[in-house]
């Protein structure tokens, strides 16, 4: 069978690393799909889920806060400052972010705390939407 090598690193930790058949995540132009022996690629993502498919059909899911990914024929790197394995996901914490960053939003000062608070809502946004994709497959 034809996998790849994947792995998901963070600022803190290698969240994720083993062989795959499939990877998806969120690239700057939009949805991207790797399989074996993909062209080589370095691009920009943007926050969202990495789905990856295991060589036994089962799948991980792990949020990216965005980051950069790396294709080779054998490999995907996937690097991000902030990554979250989707059983690590907290609804609880993820809205209460969200609501600061909304409450962020209406009190920005500045064109960079505009900036920063959008930056926040629309991560956070993501978080919740791969959290809600992640509790759909199990």
């Amino acid at each position: 069978m034809n996998t790849i090598h994947v792995d998901v690193v963070s600022a803190e930790e290698s969240i994720f690393s083993g062989e795959a058949r499939f990877v998806a995540l969120p690239g700057e132009a939009g949805e991207l799909g790797i399989f074996p022996r993909h062209v080589p690629l370095i691009t920009r993502i943007k926050p969202g889920s990495v789905r990856i498919e295991m060589a036994d059909g089962s799948e991980e899911f792990v949020f990216v806060a965005g980051g950069i990914l790396e294709v080779q024929p054998n490999c995907v790197t996937v690097l991000s400052d902030t990554a979250i394995r989707g059983a690590d996901l907290d609804a609880e914490k993820a809205e209460k972010a969200k609501l600061e960053a909304e409450e962020a939003l209406k009190n920005a000062k500045s064109e960079i705390d505009l900036a920063r608070a959008q930056s926040e809502l629309a991560v956070m946004a993501a978080q919740i939407a791969a959290l809600r994709k992640f509790r759909q497959k199990r």
